[in-house]
Parts: C-alpha cells; sequence; structure tokens
C-alpha cells in the first residue's frame, strides 16, 4: 500500500518550517507589544455609587484613591475597608479580563501559558 502526502507536504518542509518560525516571532513581538501597551493603561473603578473611585494601571498598582468623606464613619471602618477591597478587585478583574481579550486576538485563541 502506497502512501500519498498532499503537494505541501512533498515540497518545502524546511520551507514551511522556516515561515512557521518567522510567523512565531512576529506572534511573540505583537504579544510584547500588547503586554506593554496594556501595562500604560489606566483602568478606572468605581463601587459604592461612586463613594470609592480608583485608578490602576496595567501593571496592577494603584494610581489613585479617592473616598467621598460621606463614606467615611469612625464607627463604621469595616464597610470603607470593605468598599476599598471591592474597588482593588475589580480592578485586578478587569485589567486581566482586557489582557486576556487582547492576548486572544493575538494568539488566535490559542492558549500560551505565562503570556497573561
Amino acid at each position: 500500500m502506497k502512501v500519498r502526502l498532499p503537494n505541501e507536504y512533498k515540497q518545502g518542509g524546511a520551507q514551511n518550517m522556516n515561515q512557521m518560525i518567522m510567523q512565531a516571532r512576529k506572534v511573540q513581538e505583537r504579544i510584547t507589544e500588547v503586554q506593554a501597551e496594556i501595562e500604560t493603561r489606566e483602568f478606572n473603578v468605581s463601587v459604592g455609587g461612586g463613594v470609592v473611585e480608583m485608578v490602576m494601571n496595567g501593571k496592577k498598582e494603584v494610581l489613585s484613591l479617592k473616598i467621598k468623606p460621606e463614606v467615611v464613619d469612625p464607627a463604621d471602618v469595616e464597610s470603607l475597608e470593605d468598599l476599598i477591597l471591592s474597588a482593588f478587585n475589580q480592578g485586578i478583574a478587569d485589567i486581566t479580563r482586557i489582557s486576556e481579550e487582547e492576548m486572544e486576538k493575538v494568539t488566535g485563541g490559542v492558549n500560551i501559558p505565562g503570556i497573561v
């Protein structure tokens, strides 16, 4: 029994490999660009009806935090702490979601470990 390979497998095996390597390099370059772009972006988070506002960058660093005076109650510090934690966690979730969406555009949905 004879096995017949499609023409693309008969010709230029090394050429196909070189094309794949070049394409992988382009994808890696684009991933690096997107990661750098995300790190410079600012993400605004508002919780509690706007009483706590936080700005984070793509490196997941807090750039600013604003707390409206009416939410500061010395008898209820726990609620303020919860609002701040909520804002921080929402910011991290937003950054992660957007990073994953942007990387998916670059990789075509292929999950490459360690890029997000």
